[in-house]
């Protein structure tokens, strides 16, 4: 029997005995946590039914022993053991998380909590030590984090969506592939600026990027789709799911934001919405305008070959020859629509100065302007304002505007064209004093055939396709137009705007057959000589019109309204140029080349194609199809003459 301390009263010792009795108890047959003692240096006094668990070491076979030989040759090597208990000792508790070691060698990650014990007087009596598994508690946290390092680099690998995370402010913090991809912006030029960098700026100014991050606050996901600015300036319209991103106490710690470009998608929408009326319209009128606009241009052509029998006529002539100029712009659009809509039309695209394309656009608007007496104020910077585009679709974009602004507007009235630098791209705005626009057709007014009856002035409406046209040409080129009114009678704004010159464009140039240029400035001042002429068209009053206008010109013409007939004509007559349409029924133009090709006389005629399509394909096929020269109808005079004076210099050098 151990011998009680003089110092301690019988009682106590007896009951700190039953105190320790009743601990052991407590301890013993806890089987989740190893719970042992340590004495002063860290041998191991004790031993629970969790520590032989978890550790695999029985009482017998580990009491007695360093706890060291828990801990792994590196964590020993640099005495990790003693310092724990230094720690314990020093503020009472120390914890830690670790690698140990079982008895079979196997490893498991424990967290380990060691407590000094003290004597009544404060002196250090041992260490309590607390040991719990938690291998499969980590291997959870090392799941999940591998997990969202696969998602990461899963985000960073698509190359289609712009995936990125937001700040609760709307600071940018993280950037993918598929963002540097549709934005422009690589990660280091993007990350830590504000979110509404990506928006046009009459939209940051009325708060929409603001707006959209509290309503997902709110709802926790919006879904919105709009017009969004790339670093080059251009623009895209965007579709956008922007969700907001709390931790696991409910607070909001940013955003997720997902962006599609859904520019193709929303214009094939757009189109296919309209295509069943362009093709119905186009069908009923454009095709069928062609033809008896060409015989009437003739016609105007050979009454300014004769000399007019009085002033009267000479002005209803020129009156003739100002709406066939009308009627043929008309017609351009409407076809220049069905290539759109069908996604064939093709931008021409080159280095320009926008304030050429301004002036050139000016220039072609004046006569209408000019006719009714307005003004055109012009403001413009004096510096160049270089960018990409096709110089004639711009100009064709304004001049309708101008137009537009010119027919619902009174006699007298001033239009101003305002062109300035904006956020990496410029602006370009003109203004009238007309009609005006009523609330909610800002956007209705860009729609296929789409007019405003309702608002007083004008009655002159057109067929609705200029400003669809002008939409079209405009986001081809990576730009937008909006409009914009104060009401009826107020005037109207229309606004674009467009990027500035971009790194990479391709320019699309057609190089259509033209006439050598020094053999045509040498028949200019010889005079092209009487030539033989074949034309060939189906419709008689163009055929006819076209053989009165060049025999007055001093030609021998045949006319021939088939195929068939064109073989006929040529029995005993060999032109040096022949004209033919390419529309004919049952035998096409094409067909008629070969025809006529196949004939000997021929071999040496000029042969050139009468069509209403000039597109860069249309010019290509006829090209491949071998025509000579591409006549888009109504013909200008002038191109006839063309025609001839490369027949005729291919005539001198036969007979040289």
């Amino acid at each position: 029997m151990t011998t009680p301390d003089p110092g301690i009263a019988p009682h106590d010792t007896a009951t700190e005995s039953h105190h320790e009795r009743r601990f052991e108890a407590l301890v013993e047959p806890i089987e989740d946590y190893a719970i042992f003692l340590l004495d002063t240096r860290g041998y191991i006094a004790s031993w629970n039914r969790g520590a032989a668990r978890i550790k695999g070491y029985e009482a017998h076979e580990i009491i007695g022993q360093h706890f060291s030989r828990f801990y792994t040759d590196e964590a020993n090597a640099r005495r990790w053991p003693e310092h724990e208990l230094e720690q314990a000792a020093l503020h009472g508790r120390f914890n830690d998380e670790g690698w140990r070691v079982r008895k079979d060698g196997s490893m498991f990650w424990a967290n380990v909590v060691i407590t000094a014990l003290r004597e009544r007087d404060g002196s250090l009596s041992g260490f309590a030590k607390v040991t719990r598994d938690l291998t499969a508690e980590r291997r959870q946290v090392e799941a999940l984090r591998l997990t969202e390092e696969r998602f990461r680099l899963l985000v960073e690998s698509v190359s289609d969506y712009a995936i990125f995370m937001l700040d609760p402010q709307g600071h940018v913090v993280s950037w993918n592939t598929g963002a540097t991809n549709l934005k422009g912006y690589r990660p280091a030029e993007i990350v830590g600026q504000h979110f509404s960098v990506f928006y046009p700026p009459d939209e940051v100014a009325a708060g929409q990027p603001e707006r959209e991050l509290r309503r997902a606050k709110e709802l926790g996901r919006v879904v919105t789709e709009g017009w969004r600015v790339r670093k080059d300036g251009s623009m895209f319209w965007a579709n956008v799911t922007l969700t907001a991103v709390h931790d696991g106490h409910g607070r909001l710690t940013g955003f997720a934001k997902v962006t599609r470009d859904m520019t193709e998608s929303r214009r094939t929408d757009e189109l296919e919405h309209s295509s069943e009326q362009m093709k119905q319209f186009l069908a009923l009128l454009a095709h069928e305008l062609r033809n008896p606009l060409a015989p009437v241009r003739n016609a105007v052509a050979t009454m300014r070959l004769m000399d007019a029998p009085s002033p009267e006529i000479e002005r209803a002539r020129e009156m003739i020859d100002r709406q066939i100029v009308h009627l043929t712009r008309l017609v351009d659009d409407l076809l220049d629509v069905g290539r759109i809509t069908s996604g064939k039309i093709e931008l021409r695209e080159a280095p320009l100065d926008l304030r050429e394309v301004v002036a050139h656009a000016i220039d072609a608007a004046q006569p209408f302007t000019s006719a009714r007496g307005q003004h055109v104020d012009v403001q413009m910077p004096d510096a160049t304002l270089a960018m990409t585009g096709d110089h004639t679709r711009l100009v064709q974009v304004l001049q309708n505007l101008l137009h537009n602004a010119s027919k619902f507007s009174p006699d007298g009235s001033r239009i101003v064209v305002d062109v300035r630098s904006a956020a990496r791209a410029v602006q370009i705005q003109v203004r009238d004093e007309g009609r005006g626009l009523r609330p909610g057709t800002y956007e209705s007014i860009f729609g296929l055939f789409s007019q405003d009856r309702s608002v007083p002035g004008p009655t002159e409406n057109g067929l609705g396709i200029g400003l669809m046209l002008c939409r079209s040409l405009v986001e081809l080129h990576g730009g937008t137009i909006s409009a914009r009114s104060d009401g009826p009678g107020k005037g109207s704004t229309f606004t674009i705007r467009l990027p500035f010159a971009r790194e990479s464009a391709h320019a699309v140039q057609p190089a259509p057959l033209t006439p050598d240029t020094a053999e045509l400035a040498a028949l200019a001042e010889a005079g092209v000589p009487p030539l033989r002429v074949l034309v060939v068209d189906d419709n008689r009053d163009s055929a006819d019109s076209l053989a009165m206008l060049l025999e007055l010109k001093g030609h021998d013409v045949r006319v021939a309204y088939s195929a068939a007939h064109a073989c006929e004509q040529v029995d005993g007559f060999t032109p040096d140029a022949a004209l033919i349409d390419i529309a004919m029924p049952e035998i096409d133009g094409y067909a008629t080349l070969r025809a006529l090709r196949a004939l000997p006389p021929l071999k040496h005629t000029l042969f050139a194609a009468m069509t209403g399509f000039g597109q860069a394909a249309d010019i290509e096929l006829t090209h491949e199809a071998g025509f000579e020269m591409h006549l888009v109808k109504p013909v200008d005079v002038a191109l006839f003459d063309e025609v001839l004076a490369l027949a005729a210099a291919r005539q001198r050098r036969r007979s040289a």
